[in-house]
């Protein structure tokens, strides 16, 4: 009697994740009211992390007005030829903007990869 062998499979790797997170994301399509609190969830991060933002920029810019009301002697100082007001709101508030910009942009993307990531995990633990 001849031996049956089985079938060769060529082994390249591990196996492809052929997963998408349809049912979560289900949700949040239909409106329902689980989709809801996902996408809640989302806004608040998103909307916390604006105010943080724009709070730091209020904080910093904003202040420069009552900082030259409070201390008068600096409307004096001239470094670089130019008036500290002018060389502060002129020159120095936009890189400092970019900054909080690109700040703000990485972050905001960081709550949606991590928003992503929570809704495959949910997925992925649905029987």
């Amino acid at each position: 009697m001849s031996d049956p062998r089985p079938a060769r499979v060529r082994v390249t790797g591990p196996p492809l994740r052929r997963h998408t997170p349809a049912a979560r994301t289900g949700d949040i399509d239909e409106q329902t009211a689980l989709g809801d609190v996902y996408l809640g969830s989302l806004l608040r991060e998103q909307l916390a992390l604006a105010a943080r933002i724009l709070g730091l920029l209020a904080l910093t810019v904003g202040s420069l007005p009552a900082l030259f009301h409070v201390f008068p002697e600096l409307n004096d100082l001239d470094p670089l030829g130019l008036p500290l007001a002018w060389l502060l709101l002129g020159v120095l508030v936009y890189p400092w903007l970019v900054l909080l910009g690109l700040r703000f942009v990485r972050r905001a993307e960081r709550n949606e990869r991590d928003f992503a990531l929570l809704l495959e995990v949910l997925d992925e633990d649905e029987p």
